[in-house]
């Protein structure tokens, strides 16, 4: 259906369904962005695509942030109202998809790690994510992955190029730091005579990502000119090789990955919003390894395993002390962190059993001081409502210990930094 007034198509949306819309931002009676946020409210299912002057990007880009999957700047190619059409009909697919995640059970949550190798975990929150990835792998929209450092967004990116079929390679480029004319040329390639150097033609990543997934790591560290290059590629889905005036259709699925807030970053001027809601659509955030301690025991025997073998060794043994007391710790390098560890802990162990204190002498080594290898005494402080005596401190520090060691004696004493037998003395001296 077509109408030249929005009011007439509001009342038709009442009444009827629709598979996509397109909605000028100018339109009689009601602009389009006020149509949009209608149908953001009442049709969340519909996709809508914005078209806009030159004049009014900064409107489309606000629709964006309403619930609009994509704008389009007049004059609008005919192969560039194609491909934003097909996306948007993907993503009504997309989101029919998503819809069903909300009933899945326990056990379907469970069964889906089956898919994801590399990616060790039985906590439900990262299961409903790899679920969620499942979802989205197979559609061209890109996807950003997001999480501190060490969390494994490259491997989520691996995870899902496997889980998209896509036939063509993963190819995986960090643009920190990169330049302008390095970012156009790593990503686009050159022709010959492009630039002094440049003796022969050469492929971009792009083009070797062909039928497969470009993935770009510290997309939060962008320039603005690389931003403006990759916005570009991202609505036009075309680049230009340096040195050339003819465009190239890109056939590459996109992941981006930082350990940014982009939305921050957005807010202080330092990344476009164009760009970040281009990019935004699918997010998959990882959580970082001190949200889901229930992981840790399965990591921690998958990295002792790995670092056993790696090194001719026999596997060693561990008491469950040493989970209790990996909990406390808050892992500000995430997985990778706990993999480091695990490797520098066993090379040292000469015996078949890992101690506590050789994770404890490898956090020491790493902070570089014996007096933070411990949860901060800010996070679990001690008040009173006199001067207190030390005897006072002292029952109420092995009080808090205690508690946070729920209770087991071997982890309170490493956390008051005295011998478990001393320990034990005081207790039996205050009982």
């Amino acid at each position: 259906a077509v109408f030249s007034d929005s009011q007439k198509a509001s009342r038709y949306l009442e009444q009827h369904d629709a598979a996509m819309a397109i909605l000028d931002l100018n339109m009689p009676n009601m602009s389009g962005q006020l149509l949009l946020e209608q149908m953001s409210e009442k049709k969340p299912h519909i996709p809508v695509i914005i078209v806009t002057g030159e004049s009014q990007i900064e409107t489309a880009v606000e629709c964006m942030r309403i619930g609009a999957a994509d704008f389009l700047t007049k004059p609008i190619s005919f192969n560039r109202l194609a491909t934003s059409i097909k996306r948007a009909l993907e993503l009504r697919d997309l989101n029919e998809e998503l819809l069903s995640l909300g009933n899945a059970s326990p056990a379907d949550l469970q069964a889906v790690s089956s898919h994801f190798s590399s990616i060790i975990t039985r906590n439900s929150g990262m299961l409903s994510l790899l679920r969620y990835v499942e979802v989205i792998a197979d559609y061209m929209q890109p996807i950003l992955v997001a999480g501190e450092t060490g969390v494994g967004k490259e491997l989520f990116a691996r995870a899902i190029h496997g889980l998209s079929k896509r036939k063509g390679p993963f190819v995986s480029v960090n643009v920190a730091g990169l330049d302008d004319q390095m970012f156009s040329d790593t990503l686009f390639g050159h022709k010959k005579g492009a630039y002094t150097g440049a003796l022969q033609d050469r492929d971009g990543l792009v083009a070797k990502a062909a039928h497969g997934t470009l993935f770009l790591d510290e997309i939060g560290d962008l320039n603005e000119s690389a931003q403006i290059k990759l916005l570009r590629l991202l609505q036009e889905n075309e680049f230009y090789p340096l040195g050339s005036d003819v465009p190239v259709q890109s056939l590459a699925r996109l992941v981006v990955a930082t350990n940014r807030n982009l939305k921050l970053s957005v807010t202080e001027g330092k990344f476009r919003k164009d760009l970040y809601y281009r990019l935004c659509s699918h997010q998959v955030i990882i959580p970082p390894l001190r949200n889901r301690a229930d992981d840790i025991p399965l990591l921690l025997d998958h990295f002792i395993a790995e670092a056993a073998k790696a090194m001719k060794k026999g596997k060693p043994s561990y008491r469950k002390e040493l989970i209790d007391y990996l909990n406390l710790y808050d892992f500000p390098g995430n997985v990778r962190e706990l993999q480091a560890m695990v490797i520098d802990v066993v090379a040292r162990t000469g015996t078949s059993k890992i101690t506590v204190q050789s994770f404890k002498e490898f956090i020491n080594r790493e902070r570089e001081t014996a007096s933070t290898d411990l949860p901060t005494i800010d996070a679990h402080a001690v008040t009173f409502d006199r001067f207190p005596t030390l005897k006072d401190a002292e029952t109420e520090l092995i009080r808090r210990a205690l508690e946070i060691a729920k209770g087991n004696q071997g982890i309170a004493a490493q956390l008051l930094g005295i011998t478990r037998q001393a320990l034990n003395n005081r207790l039996r001296r205050n009982a």
